[in-house]
């Protein structure tokens, strides 16, 4: 099977739609042509993802990135590493993957480096929390991207939200703040689907 032919559209557009069968938020529509736009110009060689779910994005990923590519992806939901592990066996791409199963935040520090891009797309509330355990792992010139960070138009919309979701969107917004005033990077937020956005690492500009 090849990305681009017959049988790799049916396997995308069968996870598609066990995705919207199951509500297993995956890339849509325009979170989709964003992130392949922007991926598929940088060809990335070693790829980390946070939040694997049934593996549509990985797959996606490997696809346009680099045809040396690896990719190493952290998923805590049983159910979804499961699915996921069956996807990526029906792909190209099986042998040039690597599924962790547990908590993002005590698989990173256990990862070893460096990749030169990676997408958050796990837990929102952790989303400060992964941004520091990354920053050893990353090359030079890496790219960023995280997946939902205006969470449902509450991280940038009015001042009340309601109590369960307080300390997420604080955390959210703490997010951004950070990514934007990160030393060495340089941050675009775009407002397609639930918001993202993409850090460029800059060498040049980098003293750590």
């Amino acid at each position: 099977m090849k990305s681009g032919g017959e049988k790799w559209d049916r396997l995308l557009g069968e996870m598609e739609q066990y995705a919207e069968d199951n509500h297993i938020p995956i890339l849509r529509s325009l979170e989709r042509d964003k992130f392949l736009e922007i991926v598929g110009a940088f060809r990335p060689h070693r790829v980390l993802e946070i939040g694997t779910a049934i593996g549509y994005s990985a797959l996606l990923t490997m696809s346009i990135a680099a045809e040396d590519a690896r990719l190493v992806t952290i998923e805590i939901n049983d159910d979804d590493v499961k699915r996921a592990r069956e996807f990526f066996a029906r792909s190209p791409y099986n042998d040039r993957i690597e599924l962790f199963e547990g908590n993002a935040g005590e698989v990173l520090p256990q990862l070893w480096g460096p990749f030169d891009f990676v997408f958050i797309d796990a837990a929102k509330g952790q989303y400060p929390d992964y941004w520091r355990k990354i920053q050893h792992l990353l090359t030079p010139n890496a790219l960023v991207i995280a997946d939902n960070v205006l969470f449902q138009g509450m991280v940038e919309g009015p001042d009340f939200v309601p109590h369960r979701f307080r300390t997420l969107v604080h955390r959210l917004r703490e997010f951004i703040k950070t990514v934007k005033s990160a030393p060495g990077y340089h941050t675009e937020l775009y407002h397609i689907g639930d918001g993202m956005t993409v850090s460029w690492r800059n060498a040049e500009n980098n003293e750590n």
